[in-house]
């Protein structure tokens, strides 16, 4: 009997200790179905069984100037790779968002409301659906005559049309004759592993989810329309004129800025081929989505850079805007230094595709190649603005994120990768300053509720402030705190083994949490718990001072696990700064003590936690008697 109680206590005290430096990280129940099925692996990467479906998609796209509708013509060859039988079909069609009945976020205008989308054809495996998209929102469902089974490819024709709206959002009409034209297409939503069909409503705050899929699509344009996309333009010398051509080409192997088309060349109409109206053919593989721009008098400059050393591949780097857009004259060289930058710095990934276009629009948006910007009139905004568009590259384009549920997975780190290239752009000082005042300073002033939901809330269960400083600030924070504790080169080496892991592939959450776990070697979940699944926010205090001046005592009242400087000002007036990592709280997240060898006397003790802006700074001084 003895025994048999001795064994039975060592074996609830190896699990409680096993348990206590193990701890687990909370996981709704879809998420954990799809860890036991064996899709997603605990040592974040993807199981024996994960799988993702693809599409092939082939697209004849028309823009027509005078009556402002888009239409279009697809051939979509899906391949269900899935273990599932699919017995429906989740089309999605993002402008939708346009039409009165969509759910939206805010008010708009009546300038911004449409139609929608109006289907003339679907076919499916040659049986024609005499489906109502006017019934559909932002995604409508299908229900097929002929199951799609696992591992099988079925062929989805569609023949469409919408209009654009006069006033542009992530797309639309910029000036009578200048368009953003984007999720312009029906698509195929996401069939996944932990939730079947995407079926979210797209508002418009929420971003998007899609399937890496292979692109070869057309835009048909009036002449003297040029058309800037996603993707490679295949045939320059179809729809330019010579001399332009030329120019392009050369642009693709050089360094120098070239104006490809000037203001008087693109008034004179010199610069496309005469036909009525021209075919502009691009292809992309390996993607999450396609867009394009097109305008009649923006001007047109381009160059590329060198993004891989090792083999020497170089991007294409574009820029069309209105010759009053003062914001864009530097594109080309600001995004020629990004992606540099990127490729080599921080992820330190070299640049994925083949070209960059910085396009004057409205909405400040990124898409595969492409960023839609606008003029703001002021140039280091600006910079700042297109060096986040083009670090969503990585996240959401390279890695497949979820968005619409997880924004904070490519919002937080476009937001981190925007502060770190802005140190190298204009120095630290100017970098914390921004960073401060843009990302932080609104987020930490704001004592409404929402502001203090865990970050790994979904994000279309969070709205207003609450969304934008979950997805932006406070996730920016926690990857910046991951970097500060674990140092550069083992967080690059986890970030790499992560990006490589997962690229061209849909990470959730838990697969982030996981990969890095695995690939650091520590149990890093207390610091994963702290940051994404608690309600904490960033104060901390001096709490007090030992007789001996041995001993600075700080509580965590907000409770975040964070970087901060203790400056200490000793009675000669000397001063010494001592770095404490988020390591600091691993052991108890409350009180924090550091021990000093410097016995001196002590006059005075500040917390300073830089972008880490604190919520009552009055608390993070305390002057010694």
């Amino acid at each position: 009997m003895e025994k048999r109680i001795l064994h039975f206590a060592v074996v609830a005290f190896v699990f409680f200790t096993q348990n206590t430096f193990a701890q687990e990280l909370y996981m709704p129940r879809n998420i954990k179905q799809a860890y036991l099925n064996g899709t997603r692996s605990k040592d974040g990467k993807p199981g024996t069984n994960y799988w993702q479906n693809h599409g092939k998609y082939n697209m004849e796209i028309a823009v027509d100037p005078a009556t402002k509708i888009v239409s279009g013509t697809e051939t979509i060859i899906y391949e269900n790779n899935s273990k599932d039988t699919l017995r429906s079909l989740a089309i999605r069609f993002v402008n939708n968002l346009h039409k009165p009945s969509s759910p939206r976020g805010s008010s708009v205008s009546d300038d911004f409301l449409s139609d929608g989308l109006t289907i003339s054809l679907l076919k499916i495996e040659n049986e024609v659906y005499k489906e109502n998209a006017r019934k559909w929102g932002t995604v409508g469902t299908v229900k097929l005559k002929k199951a799609i089974l696992p591992n099988s490819k079925t062929i989805i024709n569609i023949q469409w049309s919408y209009p654009l709206s006069k006033e542009s959002g992530r797309e639309g009409q910029i000036d009578e004759t200048t368009f953003f034209v984007a999720y312009s297409y029906p698509r195929v939503s996401v069939y996944d592993d932990y939730n079947g069909w995407d079926m979210l409503p797209h508002t418009d705050r929420q971003e998007f989810y899609n399937d890496f899929n292979d692109y070869v699509f057309s835009v048909k344009a009036p002449k003297n329309y040029i058309v800037y996309a996603t993707g490679d333009l295949v045939n320059p010398d179809e729809v330019l004129q010579p001399e332009f051509a030329a120019r392009l080409k050369k642009s693709y192997t050089t360094d120098e800025i070239l104006h490809i088309a000037n203001e008087q060349e693109m008034k004179s109409g010199i610069v496309t081929k005469q036909y009525d109206w021209n075919v502009w053919k691009f292809e992309a593989k390996n993607i999450t989505d396609v867009t394009f721009g097109l305008s009649d008098h923006y001007l047109w400059d381009a160059s590329s850079v060198v993004v891989d050393k090792k083999t020497n591949r170089r991007a294409s780097v574009q820029a069309a805007y209105d010759v009053n857009g003062t914001d864009f004259v530097n594109s080309v060289k600001n995004n020629q230094f990004a992606l540099d930058w990127f490729s080599n710095n921080w992820p330190g990934v070299p640049y994925p595709f083949s070209k960059m276009t910085a396009f004057q629009g409205f909405a400040d948006m990124e898409y595969p190649m492409m960023c839609n910007d606008s003029q703001m009139g002021d140039a280091k905004f600006a910079q700042l603005v297109q060096d986040h568009e083009v670090a969503h590259t990585y996240f959401p384009f390279y890695m497949g994120i979820n968005e619409t549920r997880y924004a904070f997975m490519d919002e937080g780190w476009a937001t981190t990768f925007e502060y770190l290239i802005g140190i190298d752009e204009h120095g630290k000082e100017a970098a914390d300053a921004f960073y401060k005042n843009f990302r932080v300073k609104g987020y930490i002033n704001d004592r409404s509720t929402e502001e203090d939901q865990p970050i790994i809330s979904m994000s279309t269960q969070v709205s207003g402030a609450g969304y934008g400083n979950n997805s932006y600030g406070k996730a920016s924070l926690s990857y910046l705190a991951l970097k500060d504790m674990l140092g550069d080169e083992l967080f690059k080496k986890a970030l790499h083994d992560y990006m490589d892991t997962w690229n061209g592939k849909h990470p959730i959450p838990w697969d982030y949490f996981n990969s890095f776990n695995t690939s650091t070697g520590k149990n890093l979940n207390w610091f994963f718990n702290n940051w994404f699944f608690t309600n904490h926010y960033l104060d901390i205090a001096v709490k007090s001072v030992s007789a001996d001046n041995k001993v600075i005592t700080v509580e965590n009242i907000g409770g975040f696990a964070i970087p901060f400087d203790v400056i200490i000002t000793y009675a000669d007036n000397s001063k010494v700064t001592l770095h404490q990592t988020p390591a600091i709280w691993e052991k108890n997240q409350k009180m924090a003590k550091i021990v000093l060898k410097n016995t001196k006397k002590i006059k005075q003790v500040e917390l300073d936690g830089g972008i880490f802006m604190d919520a009552t700074p009055k608390n993070n001084s305390l002057m010694v008697k």
